[in-house]
């Protein structure tokens, strides 16, 4: 009787008192109806109440999207991916008509870089030597100091001559790498 008080039973009772059973919903069965089960898409909270053999027999007929278009079930499943509820890309609320305003957000641990702040049309386009310094050092734009210099340290640790055993290739690779870092902190510097 483990979970069970004592206390709502009925005074005197030894034991649990039985459930009150209904009649299985099914036509025609003579057994209890224990289990519920919602009678359409519509009425959720209505049931049929069935025995075990009629309830798993119902589940297997049941079809929550009976009835309705490709359309309408993608639609519906996608919503259901976030509860129901309206979402928008981070930055852009209402649907791009406001963005994060850097005068209302207190960022006292420096998590947004300054870069974030800026419109793609503020940011000055990459030029070639640029382009070849990112594909050296495996980056995307938008490019932060903090970002190249953060990779910078990684590749230098994969790389530098006295973690390979004096191999050419990864000093070659090495004098590479500090070109590319050289190159992309200059055109970051104002």
């Amino acid at each position: 009787m483990k979970g069970h008080s004592r206390k709502f039973w009925p005074r005197g009772a030894t034991e649990r008192p039985a459930a009150e059973t209904r009649a299985c919903d099914h036509p025609g069965c003579r057994d209890g109806g224990e289990f519920r089960a919602p009678k359409s898409r519509q009425t959720l909270t209505e049931y049929f109440w069935f025995c075990l053999d009629h309830v798993r027999a119902y589940n297997r007929a049941w079809d929550y999207y009976a009835g309705l278009q490709p359309d309408d079930i993608e639609r519906m499943v996608r919503l259901d991916v976030t509860w129901q509820r309206p979402t928008w890309p981070l930055g852009h609320m209402a649907a791009g008509r406001v963005r994060l305003d850097p005068e209302r957000v207190k960022d006292p641990f420096g998590v947004f870089d300054e870069d974030m702040w800026q419109k793609p049309a503020d940011r000055p386009a990459a030029s070639g030597p640029e382009l070849e310094a990112m594909r050296i050092m495996d980056l995307r734009p938008p490019l932060s100091a903090d970002g190249v210099k953060a990779r910078y340290k990684i590749l230098c640790k994969i790389h530098h001559p006295d973690t390979n055993g004096g191999d050419k290739a990864a000093e070659e690779r090495f004098k590479q790498i500090g070109q590319a870092y050289k190159t992309l902190m200059e055109s970051l510097s104002p």
